[in-house]
């Protein structure tokens, strides 16, 4: 099952999408301009082979709903996400809130 709907972050329009799989559930939460998601986010990638595109996103692990991700510290983020000022450590929700 696929589910997308949106969210509101003090005011601010997101999209949360949660896909659920055999045996795991993929999360993100995104705006026109980046996401976070879940564990299964491949940051190494984005940072390496796609760094040219600049995509700012976050990556949570251990997350099992929408409302985890937008809790757990993040684990790694993106190159282009730093340049925002998002960090390692920092909440899922203060990090989209830096997504302009």
């Amino acid at each position: 099952m696929v589910e997308v709907r949106p969210l509101w972050i003090d005011g601010k329009p997101f999209t949360a999408i949660s896909v659920q799989l055999p045996k795991t559930t993929l999360l993100a939460v995104a705006n026109d301009t980046g996401y976070i998601m879940c564990g299964a986010l491949d940051v190494a990638l984005l940072n390496n082979k796609l760094r040219d595109r600049g995509i700012i996103a976050g990556r949570a692990v251990g997350v099992r709903t929408i409302d985890q991700l937008l809790e757990a510290p993040l684990e790694s983020v993106t190159f282009a996400a730093e340049q925002l000022g998002i960090s390692r450590g920092m909440k899922g929700k203060d990090a989209l809130l830096l997504m302009k």
